[in-house]
């Protein structure tokens, strides 16, 4: 294994010989991957495009980025800058190194949404993204190669399992109850936390989106019906409308909660609302707002 990670150093050493005239164009791809980037694409497409397939993809980048968490706190392996003086840190970090986050969002959301749509564009810009986001991860000094195809390994499994898998789940759970559906739900991410802790922010904040998710999917399937079709000043302005509250609910809440101490689980609090404005909240706000119809 030192031999496979020393390899990976002179992979990121050559890699940075380009440094700084590339810095700023894989820095942008860099951006691409984050989660606070992806969490803007996944509402674009539940409240603008497709409910449906927003809503699938939603569970499923939240499951997979879960899955990267627990690992990286398993596997706990340390950023390649901290072992190689010699290489630059040009991103900004504070987690383990494997798997690659960035390159498992990647697969999954932009693999998903090429799937989804078949559009010959998009999956072009897919395969774009697919590639470039996780080489910016070890040109940037923060993975090993080895970590980016980690990534691409989990996101590829869990995008085939998403593929395959998650229309039924869909068709089984819509069979169920109201109360059936909220208590999978709060079940599901009580055995994640339990079984599979990450003991670390991002893991809390993924619970608590997946536990927000799916009650509010249920209430929205039960109570409010939202249809994503609509003119497109009807799309701009529910887009902007929502995700204004969205970003006011997390930087709000987080003011309000921080001086209250016991931050995990106002975390968790604070997910679990912004999870149910993003699924629920935010469609029923449209519908009365008549920026969106009831299907």
């Amino acid at each position: 294994m030192a031999q496979i990670l020393n390899w990976g150093i002179t992979v990121i050493l050559w890699a940075q010989h380009f440094s700084p005239a590339l810095d700023l164009p894989f820095k942008f791809f860099s951006f691409l991957g984050t989660e606070d980037f992806l969490f803007l694409i996944v509402p674009l497409v539940y409240w603008c495009i497709n409910r449906q397939f927003g809503a699938r993809l939603s569970m499923l980048f939240l499951v997979s980025t879960y899955a990267v968490s627990y690992i990286k706190a398993a596997v706990n392996e340390p950023r390649p800058f901290t072992v190689d003086p010699r290489i630059k840190m040009l991103d900004t970090v504070n987690d383990a190194a494997f798997p690659s986050g960035h390159t498992q969002g990647a697969v999954v959301v932009w693999g998903y949404l090429a799937t989804a749509f078949k559009r010959r564009w998009l999956t072009i810009l897919a395969i774009v993204m697919m590639v470039f986001i996780p080489l910016s991860r070890i040109y940037l000094g923060v993975h090993y190669p080895t970590d980016v195809l980690g990534g691409y390994v989990i996101g590829g499994l869990f995008l085939l399992g998403g593929i395959w898998f998650l229309e039924p789940i869909e068709a089984w759970l819509g069979r169920k109850g109201l109360w059936w559906q909220i208590g999978l739900t709060v079940l599901a991410t009580v055995l994640l936390l339990v079984f599979l802790p990450t003991h670390d922010d991002n893991g809390i904040t993924e619970a608590a989106l997946l536990c927000s998710g799916g009650i509010g999917l249920a209430l929205e399937r039960r109570f409010v019906h939202f249809s994503s079709r609509g003119t497109l000043s009807g799309l701009i302005l529910r887009l902007l409308l929502g995700l204004v509250v969205l970003l006011g609910l997390r930087f709000g809440l987080s003011a309000a909660f921080s001086p209250l101490g016991s931050e995990m689980a106002f975390r968790f609090i604070r997910y679990m609302i912004i999870g149910l404005w993003f699924v629920a909240g935010a469609p029923w706000v449209f519908i009365k707002l008549k920026l969106a119809e009831c299907e």
